[in-house]
C-alpha cells in the first residue's frame, strides 16, 4: 500500500467541481484535495458529457499537472469522485494509469431502469484499492447488483452503505461520507 499524498475528484455528469460535498471534503480532509472539471464544463456547457476518451484523457492531463504541483507521482495519489466522474477515474486506472487507490462515489453501474446494461467491463483491470460509498436505494445499482460486480475487481474493495439515500445523498449524509472517505484514505 502507498501513503497517499492527495486527493483528485471529479463530477457526476449534471455536477461540477464546486459539488458541495467537494467542498467540505476540501475543508476536512487531512491532504490536499484536488476538484476538477471535465472539459465541457470547464468551457461552461450543460451537457451532454464529452465521450470517454476525452473525459479519461482529462483525468489523466490532470492527474499528471496534480502530481507536479505536489511534487509527487500519480502512484501517490488517489483518484475518484461522483457518478460519472467516480466512473471515468476507474475507466483511466484500467487503463493503465497509476493510482494510489479509487473513491467511487454513488458509482453509476447501469442506467436507471435498465440493470442489464452494465457499466462494469473494466472491473477486471482495476488493480488498486477501491471504496464504493452508494445509496442503499440508488436506482444506478442495488446493493445486491453491486455486490454482485464487486468480485470482478482485480483489487482489495470495501463498500460503504448510505442508508435510505438515493443516487444524490441529501446533505446530511455528507459527514458519514467524509469521515468513511477519511479512514479509506488513512488505511492506504
Amino acid at each position: 500500500m502507498t501513503t497517499p499524498t492527495g486527493l483528485l475528484l471529479t463530477h457526476g455528469a449534471g455536477g461540477d467541481r464546486d459539488h458541495r460535498l467537494f467542498l467540505a471534503m476540501e475543508d476536512e480532509l487531512a491532504l490536499p484535495v484536488r476538484r476538477m472539471n471535465f472539459p465541457y464544463r470547464a468551457a461552461g456547457r450543460r451537457g451532454p458529457p464529452d465521450r470517454a476518451p476525452k473525459l479519461i484523457q482529462a483525468v489523466v492531463d490532470e492527474v499528471a499537472e496534480f502530481a507536479d504541483e505536489l511534487g509527487t507521482s500519480a502512484s501517490r495519489l488517489v483518484l475518484g469522485g461522483r457518478s460519472m466522474g467516480g466512473r471515468i477515474c476507474s475507466m483511466a486506472v484500467a487503463e493503465g494509469l497509476d493510482a494510489a487507490g479509487l473513491v467511487l462515489l454513488s458509482y453509476p453501474l447501469h442506467p436507471v431502469g435498465k440493470p442489464d446494461r452494465l457499466r462494469v467491463e473494466h472491473f477486471g483491470a482495476v488493480d488498486v484499492p477501491t471504496l464504493f460509498v452508494n445509496g442503499d436505494r440508488d436506482p444506478f445499482g442495488t446493493p445486491e447488483e453491486v455486490h454482485a460486480e464487486i468480485p470482478a475487481l482485480g483489487a482489495l474493495v470495501e463498500v460503504h452503505w448510505l442508508a435510505g439515500q438515493r443516487h444524490d445523498p441529501k446533505p446530511t449524509s455528507d459527514g458519514e461520507i467524509i469521515e468513511v472517505v477519511g479512514r479509506f484514505l488513512n488505511g492506504l
